[in-house]
């Protein structure tokens, strides 16, 4: 019961992110239709999309990104491997001859294998970091040149803005076509 109550919830939670991105989208392509639509009469203004997660899967460069991380993954599973091997191995031998051991080398042995636990627990999380912080660390390049891309396109097409679907906010817009509206909306708030 617990599980299906946590799936539904996770499906209501993932449900609910879902209508908010596509909210978020409406309203800034609202936003921007309005501020085009502040600007000057004579200049046409085009509007792109682009869905860079796309973009980014087809990129070579992700590719490798994705390499790295799995050698890395591979590399710090087998020392957690290790590692539980050994945890596994000492539990046994602990369990094994228990009523051989006097006290004292049973309360070692089992300190021993609360450190050592402590110790697998402690990997485990850093790994995940470490594995978490050099994926971004390797692709924050790759999302550099794809961003540069889309700005060089957009200028050369003479894009007002140009949306990035995955996201809903803009990938790239012509600041001198647009207008930022927030010294309006706070003189219209009243704040300074």
């Amino acid at each position: 019961m617990q599980k299906r109550d946590k799936r539904k919830i996770n499906n209501t939670t993932f449900n609910t992110m879902k209508t908010l991105q596509k909210l978020t989208w409406a309203l800034t392509a609202v936003a921007a239709f309005l501020f085009l639509g502040n600007g000057t009469a004579n200049a046409q203004q085009k509007l792109g999309y682009i869905n860079s997660q796309e973009l980014l899967s087809a990129m070579p460069e992700t590719d490798s990104v994705q390499t790295k991380v799995v050698n890395l993954s591979k590399e710090l599973e087998e020392q957690f491997t290790a590692m539980r091997n050994e945890y596994s191995t000492k539990a046994q031998d602990l369990a094994n001859n228990l009523s051989t051991l006097s006290e004292t080398i049973r309360k070692q042995k089992e300190k021993d294998l609360f450190d050592l636990q402590t110790r697998l627990e402690e990997f485990q999380q850093s790994a995940q970091q470490e594995i978490q912080s050099k994926q971004l660390e390797w692709i924050k390049p790759v999302m550099e040149k794809a961003q540069g891309a889309i700005a060089k396109v957009a200028k050369e097409q003479g894009m007002t803005a140009v949306f990035d679907l995955t996201s809903g906010a803009l990938a790239y817009y012509n600041e001198a076509q647009m207008v930022n509206l927030l010294p309006l909306v706070k003189q219209s708030l009243g704040i300074k």
